[in-house]
């Protein structure tokens, strides 16, 4: 009985006045601004803070990429070009306008990028995917990397991203999807050309390679170039009608194939997909 008559003497007083003067702090709601940088943190949820990168290896930072080339990815997901439901969901009724603005925000970001991870695949194939990178194959037809991506990978303005910084599952994934349509740009599609010329291994070899290097200091997007053997046509935002028709998702079970990249080991070279 004692400690209950000091409980209510002294303890209960006190705490109900801490919680008097702690409310404020804790019942406040930020303040809504409805500026873009606030509205934007949406995308953060997947693509990592100030758009780094996401934690699992499939969503690409976003941060420092030529503005063109983000306008263009949200125009391809509102046409079906490229393949990603929530995404295609969440720019489904914004304006070209709007999409402008947010791929001029988030190229306009200039922030450190993460360590590289240390490559894990065998010597060999780390050593194709440097060849294939900064000099190509001739016998295959297939063009450097460097010659559309930039010298040092970092892009070309106006519209050609960066290879480098960017998790191997995830480019593993992107050439995947560029042999076997589900991922396609404006005409002509270079990099469509360029993925179907790749053998097997060579997938695996390039995004080994790749998310292995270092981002060089002070990296910025070169000027645009192309390469003499293929036809990349125009870099230039695309002028696409919003009324294009959305194309209907894939069945789930051909779209994990295509994000999994199975084909890269499940087809024998110069043999049918997936055979």
């Amino acid at each position: 009985m004692r400690a209950l008559r000091w409980f209510r003497k002294w303890a209960l007083p006190l705490w109900a006045l801490a919680a008097q003067f702690a409310a404020p702090a804790f019942g406040a709601a930020p303040a809504f601004q409805d500026t873009l940088a606030q509205r934007v943190q949406v995308c953060f949820a997947c693509h990592g803070e100030q758009g780094r990168a996401g934690p699992d290896g499939y969503y690409p930072r976003i941060a420092g990429k030529p503005a063109s080339y983000l306008y263009n990815q949200l125009r391809y997901f509102q046409t079906g070009q490229r393949r990603h439901n929530l995404m295609t969901r969440l720019v489904a009724n914004l304006s070209d306008a709007y999409l402008m603005e947010i791929a001029q925000y988030f190229a306009a970001l200039d922030v450190p990028y993460a360590a590289p991870s240390l490559p894990k695949a065998p010597a060999a194939l780390l050593a194709r995917g440097r060849q294939l990178a900064l000099a190509g194959d001739p016998a295959w037809a297939l063009p450097a990397c460097t010659s559309c991506h930039g010298k040092t990978l970092t892009g070309a303005l106006p519209a050609t991203p960066g290879l480098l910084g960017l998790p191997g599952d995830y480019l593993g994934a992107q050439l995947g999807a560029w042999q076997t349509g589900a991922r396609a740009a404006h005409g002509p599609d270079c990099m469509a050309q360029t993925a179907q010329r790749l053998r097997p291994g060579d997938v695996a070899a390039l995004s080994a390679w790749l998310s292995s290097q270092v981002m060089p200091a002070r990296a910025t997007p070169a000027v645009a170039s192309t390469h003499p053997d293929i036809a990349c046509g125009s870099q230039q935002p695309v002028a696409l009608s919003s009324a294009t028709p959305i194309t209907a998702p894939d069945p789930p079970g051909r779209y994990l194939a295509v994000l999994g990249n199975c084909q890269a080991c499940h087809t024998r070279a110069g043999g049918q997909p997936f055979a």
